[in-house]
């Protein structure tokens, strides 16, 4: 069984490309945070194809919370140098949105002339009544 279910951040906008045949298609990194104790993430690449494509494009953007279940693609390529490296993604078949609208809106962008800095501030007492199971 090849499943993979992820949830994390965001690290970029994701941007909408479209192959040679017109298929939608966007690559984004998904920051997971490592297990409790360990500081740090797993920054996992994963790719979504067509109407996911469109979208993970049209309602997320950097530091967005995302939901991604899918599965495990490897592949491999050649540099111009000669040497063969190989790829691990995560093909993206379903994406789901794992904060409130409220809650995104506390992740603000504070935009310099020279870097793009997230400030995430949440109250987790409010976080916790938006949740509905």
């Amino acid at each position: 069984m090849n499943s993979v279910t992820l949830s994390g951040r965001l690290t970029r906008d994701p941007e909408l490309r479209t192959t040679g045949k017109g298929k939608p298609v966007t690559s984004f990194t998904v920051a997971v945070n490592k297990d409790f104790g360990e500081e740090g993430a797993y920054f996992i690449r994963c790719i979504a194809w067509n109407k996911t494509a469109e979208f993970v494009e049209k309602y997320f953007k950097k530091g967005s919370m995302i939901g991604v279940v899918g599965r495990i693609t490897t592949g491999s390529y050649t540099k111009d140098s000669g040497e063969t490296v190989y790829t691990t993604d995560v093909v993206a078949d379903r994406v789901e949105f794992m904060e409130s609208r409220k809650a995104a809106a506390h992740v603000e962008k504070a935009e310099t002339e020279d870097d793009t800095e997230i400030k995430i501030d949440f109250d987790t007492d409010q976080l916790d009544n938006d949740i509905v199971f």
